[in-house]
């Protein structure tokens, strides 16, 4: 897991790549399919950090806005700084499925005014949604990881009025096409399924414990 957050740090993956190892590396049951996570990640170049106290300066929040008009931002690129997003009578889309993610955690402010803030995350992470919505929506539809689950975070600030602000996993959005790499077919092999098998059986587990916790038992 702390090789996957180095690799995610460095911008060796992408937050869905890191999603994928993440989820995958629970499900692992020997060292050796723990070992296809990492085989095929090229190695890193960066120089050794520097001592906290020598740390660069937090930078500056990067805003993507959109008044009476759209602003999208899709593909690759990088996200080494907090977010934020405006939408007056307008909308604003952020997919950060093919995002590099030089941060620990994704925070984002999210802004609607008569208008629509759209996030696309990848299915798997952790969405932590606050903020408040006069006359207005914000929500989540993301599929969550099983319980207990060290994954990715993505934290939102969200500030609606008689606008939306809502997070959408890839099951709600035009899917995004994942290049396979050598470890995945590794892993299909190995466990006689497919992936997306595999997050319909974590899925349902965690819906049985669910149950079970309702039940009382």
């Amino acid at each position: 897991m702390e090789q996957l957050r180095i690799a995610s740090v460095d911008g060796r993956l992408t937050l869905a790549e890191l999603t994928d190892r993440t989820e995958a590396a629970y499900t692992a049951t020997t060292h050796a399919e723990l070992a296809l996570l990492t085989q095929d990640l090229p190695a890193t170049g960066a120089a050794p950090m520097a001592p906290a106290q020598q740390a660069a300066p937090k930078r500056k929040r990067r805003w993507f806005v959109g008044i009476m008009g759209d602003s999208k931002r899709r593909g690759t690129w990088r996200i080494d700084q907090e977010l934020g997003a405006v939408a007056v009578m307008g909308d604003v889309v952020l997919d950060l499925r093919e995002a590099e993610v030089r941060t620990n955690m994704v925070e984002i402010l999210a802004v609607s005014v008569m208008g629509d803030v759209k996030i696309i995350v990848p299915d798997g992470v952790n969405v932590d949604l606050d903020g408040m919505a006069i006359m207005g929506d914000k929500r989540v539809d993301v599929m969550e990881a099983a319980p207990g689950m060290n994954v990715p975070v993505v934290r939102v600030q969200a500030y609606a009025v008689m606008g939306d602000v809502k997070v959408v996993g890839d099951s709600q959005a035009q899917p995004l096409r994942r290049g396979l790499g050598g470890w995945r077919e590794h892993w299909r092999r190995l466990h006689g399924t497919d992936w997306h098998d595999m997050r319909r059986q974590l899925r349902e587990a965690d819906r049985q414990i669910r149950r079970d916790l309702r039940g009382g038992y």
